[in-house]
C-alpha cells in the first residue's frame, strides 16, 4: 500500500468508520488509515493532519459535518484534551457497547469463539475514582495543580476532574491554596526546580477517611509545620505525608516517604471486610465498581467450601480475602514484599484464619506445589496490563489447577493468554465490568476449565 499524498497540517474532511482502541475515530484514505481525536463512527469532519508516519496517521477534528446520533454536546473539551476522560463525548450506553467490542476484536485475532456479556456498567458514570495523583507546577509564579494536555507536558489548570471523587477534588485545591498561602513552590520540570511536583490524595469510599501525600523535589519545605496543622485542620483527613522524589523522571513517587502527622494508613471497607491503605497500596480505584468485580469473580469460581485456592497477584489480599469465607484454604502469592506484610495485616484484621500471604513468583511457588504434589483447586489472577509472563502459563499447565478465573485489565493481551492455555482449559464465556468510564480501559472476569 502506497502512502496517500497527505503531509502534517494538511485539512481534509474524512468519514469516520469506527473506533479505535483508545477511542480515537478511525478514517481511512485510499487505505491508509488515520486515527481522528473527538470524532465518531457515522460521523463526517474537517480534520488537520497532526502526524503521518509509514502505515498510518494522526489527525484532529476542528468541524463536525454530519453528527453521530451517540455523541454527547456540552462536554468540556478539557476531558479529551488531557486524557482524563477521553470518551465522554460518546454516550454511555454505547461505551459499555465499545467495551464488549474490544474485548470481542481481541478474540476474533487469536481466533477464539469465546462469547462476551454486556458490559456491566455503573448508575452514575462519574466522580467515581477515590485516588487522585494530580501535577503540580509554577505557573505566572503561582503553584498550580491540573493535567497534562495529551502526549505533552503541558499542564492545563484544572479544579473539576470530572471523574474523580468530587470531595478529593475539593481537598486539592484547598492543599494548593495552602501551599499558595506559605509560597511553597510548585515544580519547574524543564529546569528541575521547585518544590511540590504531585499532590496525591486516597479517599475510603465508606469510612470518608482521607490520605494526604505531598510529593517534593526536595526534602525541606518551609513552614512544613504550619502547612502540616492546616492540612490536617480538615478531620477528614487522617494521614499526611511528604514524599521525596529528587530525581528527573516520570515516576511519580519517589523512594523515601515520611509520615507527617496522623496515621500510617486509613481504613475503607469492601464486600464487608475492613482493607488499611498505606500509600503505595494497589486498591482498586472505583469502589463500587470493585464490589461487582469481586462478586462476579467469586461466582465464577463456585466454590464448595473445600477447595485450596491461590490467589496470584494478591496485592494487599483484597480478591483472597473476599472469598475465604467459601473456601478451605487461601493462598496469596505477591512479588511485592510490603503489600504481603499489608494483606496479612488485613487477614488479621479481619479475623480470616484461611488465608496466608507469601512473597515470590506465582509460577515458582506452583511449580514447587507440583514437585511436592500439592493440588491446587482454582487459581485466581488479576495480572497487570502485561498479562501472564509465558513462565507462568507454562507453570499453571504443570500443576493444572481444576479452574481458572481470570481478572483483566486489558484485552490484548487476555486473549493472547488464553490462546496459549487453549490446549488444556475452555474458556466459558467474558464479562466486561466498567471499572473506568469515560475512558477507554476495560476490565473483565472470564473463567476457564480444565478440559
Amino acid at each position: 500500500m502506497d502512502k496517500p499524498n497527505i503531509n502534517k497540517n494538511d485539512k481534509l474532511e474524512l468519514s469516520i468508520d469506527d473506533l479505535s482502541y483508545e477511542g480515537k475515530g478511525v478514517a481511512k484514505v485510499n487505505d491508509f488509515t488515520l486515527f481522528v481525536d473527538n470524532a465518531l463512527p457515522g460521523e463526517k469532519v474537517n480534520a488537520v493532519i497532526t502526524k503521518v508516519g509509514k502505515s498510518y496517521g494522526f489527525a484532529k477534528a476542528l468541524e463536525i459535518l454530519k453528527k453521530s446520533p451517540d455523541r454527547v454536546d456540552n462536554v468540556d473539551n478539557v476531558y479529551v484534551r488531557t486524557g482524563i476522560a477521553p470518551l465522554s463525548h460518546l454516550a454511555y450506553p454505547e461505551q459499555l457497547k465499545f467495551k464488549q467490542h474490544q474485548i470481542e476484536v481481541n478474540y476474533q485475532k487469536n481466533h477464539l469463539d469465546i462469547p462476551v456479556n454486556e458490559t456491566l456498567g455503573m448508575e452514575d458514570p462519574f466522580h467515581y475514582r477515590n485516588k487522585a495523583q494530580v501535577p503540580v507546577r509554577e505557573i505566572d509564579h503561582q503553584l498550580t495543580t491540573g493535567f497534562y494536555r495529551r502526549h505533552s507536558h503541558e499542564l492545563i489548570p484544572m479544579k473539576d476532574f470530572l471523574i474523580q471523587d468530587p470531595k478529593i477534588d475539593a481537598e486539592i485545591l484547598r492543599v494548593r491554596d495552602i501551599l499558595r498561602k506559605y509560597k511553597v513552590r510548585g515544580f519547574d520540570e524543564e529546569n528541575h526546580k521547585g518544590q511540590i511536583r504531585t499532590i496525591m490524595v486516597r479517599r475510603a469510599y465508606y469510612t470518608g477517611e482521607m490520605m494526604v501525600v505531598l510529593v517534593s523535589r526536595v526534602r525541606d519545605i518551609s513552614h512544613y509545620k504550619d502547612i502540616t496543622n492546616e492540612i490536617m485542620a480538615n478531620e477528614d483527613v487522617k494521614s499526611l505525608y511528604l514524599n521525596i522524589n529528587e530525581k528527573k523522571t516520570n515516576v511519580i513517587l519517589g523512594n523515601e516517604m515520611k509520615l507527617l502527622a496522623g496515621s500510617a494508613y486509613i481504613d475503607d471497607q469492601l464486600l464487608g471486610h475492613t482493607y488499611r491503605i498505606s500509600p503505595r497500596s494497589f486498591y482498586q480505584v472505583n469502589p463500587t465498581q470493585t464490589q461487582k468485580l469481586y462478586q462476579l469473580a467469586i461466582e465464577k469460581a463456585d466454590l464448595k467450601g473445600n477447595e485450596n485456592v491461590v490467589d496470584a497477584y494478591s496485592g494487599i489480599g483484597t480478591i483472597g480475602l473476599s472469598l475465604a469465607d467459601k473456601a478451605k484454604q487461601v493462598t496469596g502469592i505477591e512479588v511485592v514484599e510490603d503489600a504481603v506484610k499489608d494483606a496479612q495485616q488485613n487477614a488479621d484484621i479481619n479475623g480470616i484464619k484461611n488465608a496466608d500471604f507469601i512473597v515470590g513468583k506465582t509460577e515458582d511457588v506452583l511449580n514447587d506445589w507440583a514437585k511436592n504434589k500439592v493440588a491446587v483447586d482454582v487459581l485466581m489472577v488479576d495480572p497487570p496490563r502485561k498479562g501472564l509472563a509465558s513462565s507462568l502459563i507454562d507453570s499453571i499447565v504443570n500443576i493444572k489447577p481444576k479452574k481458572i478465573v481470570y481478572v483483566s485489565c486489558n484485552p490484548a493481551t487476555l486473549a493472547r493468554d488464553i490462546k496459549a492455555l487453549s490446549d488444556v482449559y475452555q474458556a466459558d464465556s467474558t464479562t466486561p465490568v466498567d471499572m473506568f468510564p469515560m475512558t477507554n480501559h476495560i476490565e473483565s472476569v472470564t473463567s476457564l476449565k480444565l478440559k
